[in-house]
């Protein structure tokens, strides 16, 4: 299988990927995690982890390195069009009602696990094989402060509409504090990667090139891409052309904020928050979410899992360096927004729930790992390390979300049945 052409090759690798995601997110589903956990755990299980070290000679076969670069592309087009889906869900008015309590825990959930991971990332620098020689104590501790930080913001946003929660006082709080805690790290990102650029004035170009590009897109762009939201609500449906239109736009995105120095998840995700709302917004989620979730999405966890290798984490010095990692991210981000939802006087149960919910990483991490490996700002073991750290926070958000809030979300939907059988007039006989 090595001397067949690429075509061939990629088709057997997106058979093998799509298999194996379809099947471990539906084992996820059926033990209570979202399907999207169960793809995460399926690319790695596809990497050398799992497949790759029981059968090694198979998986070169259907993973050789020479067609990764294949791969990568079609991971890099898959995370730009998800950014731009997360943008285009990202909604202004969640910051509307209870703001001071969302904003105290956006900052808890920024500032202590920063805090802690830009502590770890000087404690790391000491030891090879983490970071990069070239990699200064600052960008290491600004990239894995970041990386502590992220929430996985899809995440939080499905749970909370699987449970029937949107307008509650928990969702918006949840839903608010996430935006701004995730848009807080790609900034802190944003500077990392504008300084890999050779000096300060190529980081200065880039930090100004992307402040310029998001202003221009959210002003001026906005503006524009309103006449296609018009353009949607007097067909009654988003149009061929309008969708050509769409993807032309984002492919123009990516290509500036990759070429400015950045990446090109921030003009994919830019792009989704500048566009106009209503018609045109559900409609090219419905076109577009399905491809990019169901084909695109798994080859970029393919991809990640293909740069992950639990087992060579298996020595004691890398297990306690896991160990401190995952003890220090759910400290910071779960410990650190349960304590300031507290101290903004909400109840215990919804001060947990929403530490819960924050402490999820999810795809988001993944992203962002993957960005920085790609860039040379971490090494392989550490990336396997922050992978295992994303792919546990992420799993133990549902289980204990239940725990400490799902009880509560039936007891009041059995009071409601209650008080509507109570109102209700008897059946006449």
């Amino acid at each position: 299988m090595s001397a067949a052409s690429p075509s061939v090759t990629f088709f057997i690798q997106m058979f093998f990927i799509l298999v194996a995601c379809r099947i471990v997110g539906l084992l996820a589903r059926r033990v209570g995690q979202p399907q999207v956990i169960g793809e995460m755990v399926a690319g790695v299980l596809m990497g050398p982890s799992l497949f790759g070290h029981f059968l090694p000679d198979l998986q070169a076969q259907i993973f050789p390195k020479d067609s990764l670069k294949i791969l990568q592309v079609g991971a890099q087009l898959g995370i730009a069009l998800y950014m731009f889906l997360v943008g285009l869900d990202f909604r202004l008015d969640h910051f509307k009602s209870r703001a001071r309590s969302a904003a105290s825990v956006a900052v808890a959930g920024i500032v202590a696990p920063f805090a802690l991971g830009a502590a770890i990332a000087v404690w790391l620098m000491k030891s090879p094989g983490f970071f990069p020689a070239q990699v200064t104590v600052w960008q290491a501790a600004l990239f894995l402060g970041a990386s502590m930080s992220i929430t996985a913001f899809p995440v939080l946003a499905r749970i909370i509409q699987e449970r029937g929660m949107n307008g509650t006082p928990l969702a918006a709080m949840a839903l608010s504090a996430g935006a701004m805690n995730d848009a807080a790290a790609w900034c802190v990102l944003a500077v990392v990667l504008a300084s890999f650029g050779g000096g300060p004035m190529v980081a200065v170009s880039a930090i100004v090139g992307g402040l310029l590009y998001s202003l221009f897109v959210l002003t001026v762009g906005r503006k524009w891409l309103a006449r296609l939201g018009e353009v949607v609500d007097r067909d009654g449906h988003v149009t061929v052309q309008t969708l050509s239109t769409v993807l032309v736009l984002l492919m123009l995105a990516a290509w500036i904020t990759d070429a400015i120095g950045i990446h090109a998840v921030f003009g994919g995700f830019i792009l989704g928050v500048a566009m106009p709302r209503g018609l045109i917004a559900r409609e090219l989620q419905k076109q577009l979410n399905p491809f990019a979730v169901v084909f695109l999405i798994p080859m970029f966890f393919c991809y990640s899992g293909l740069n992950t290798r639990l087992d060579a984490v298996a020595s004691p010095q890398l297990l306690w360096v896991a160990a401190v990692v995952l003890a220090a991210a759910i400290l910071g981000k779960g410990v650190a927004c349960w304590a300031a939802a507290r101290f903004h006087g909400e109840d215990n149960r919804t001060a947990m729930a929403l530490g819960t919910l924050m402490n999820a990483r999810g795809m988001m991490e993944l992203i962002l790992l993957n960005i920085g490996l790609q860039r040379g700002i971490i090494e392989a073991p550490l990336f396997s390390i922050l992978v295992l750290m994303a792919v546990v926070t992420t799993m133990m958000t549902s289980p204990l979300f239940e725990w400490v809030y799902g009880r509560h979300l039936l007891n009041n939907a059995e009071e409601e049945d209650r008080s509507t059988s109570t109102k209700r007039p008897p059946k006449r006989g």
